[in-house]
């Protein structure tokens, strides 16, 4: 693995509270694959854009807001962060040589066999992983993200491999995440790992529909209208009720 101690970052959150447990730093990395119909952060798309920043700066900020951060720390997001693996690598082996806990928030969509040693370096060093798992049926992964699923599961037993503990987010969308056949199979994903330790369902929100005109690019979902929270909360029941059904069948 090459030594990558710069990375693209599009933006810092400096008291983000929604992307791992406490207070933490939240940097958004440049760049993702995915085209996610929902997406509301398609400024973050472009590969090799943004403030170049180095692990030490970051880590200066982190030292700047430090007593905010006792019970967080540091979370990578983007984007897709796994298109700067090797920067991920040292700002969390930075991170974690200082003691400050370290969660990745990802697609898991860039996973490769090949690049196995790299990506059980990465997890030597991430305390927490928080992975979107967009869709739970391959042909309509595909439909929704422009890209295959098969990636996200084996990142998904890499990541039970190395014994990291994983958070599952599912975004529920109208007429893409709903049907009971979709839920059911999260339920069944989760249920065959054994290092899921927590699950959050998340109802779909247009506040991207504004980037989307700003940047001059069509919004395939133009007109849809937020998803209410009991929603969520209902297709999350039903999750964790395919879920407890899959887990006695093993």
């Amino acid at each position: 693995m090459t030594e990558c101690k710069t990375g693209f970052i599009h933006s810092i959150e400096t008291f983000g509270t929604v992307d791992g447990p406490g207070i933490r730093l939240v940097v958004f990395l440049q760049g993702c694959p995915m085209r996610c119909l929902y997406c509301h952060n398609p400024d973050t798309w472009a590969p090799q854009r943004g403030q170049s920043m180095t692990v030490e700066e970051i880590l200066k900020i982190y030292e700047k807001n430090k007593s905010f951060y006792q019970n967080g720390g540091i979370t990578v997001t983007g984007g897709e962060p796994l298109m700067q693996l090797d920067f991920i690598i040292e700002l969390f082996q930075a991170a974690r040589a200082q003691n400050i806990h370290t969660c990745l928030d990802t697609s898991g969509i860039l996973y490769k066999e090949k690049q196995s040693s790299s990506y059980e370096k990465l997890f030597s060093y991430t305390n927490l992983i928080l992975l979107d798992i967009k869709h739970s049926i391959a042909e309509e992964h595909k439909k929704l993200t422009g890209q295959p699923l098969s990636p996200v599961l084996d990142f998904l037993k890499a990541t039970e491999t190395a014994k990291v503990p994983v958070i599952i987010r599912h975004v529920i969308v109208k007429d893409f995440t709903t049907s009971k056949k979709e839920l059911e199979g999260i339920g069944k994903i989760l249920a065959s790992y054994s290092n899921i330790k927590g699950l959050d369902v998340l109802p779909y929100h247009n506040m991207g529909e504004q980037k989307y005109l700003e940047l001059n690019i069509e919004y395939p979902l133009k007109g849809m209208e937020n998803l209410p929270k009991e929603d969520a909360e209902k297709a999350r029941s039903y999750i964790l009720e395919s879920f407890r059904k899959y887990r006695t069948k093993k």
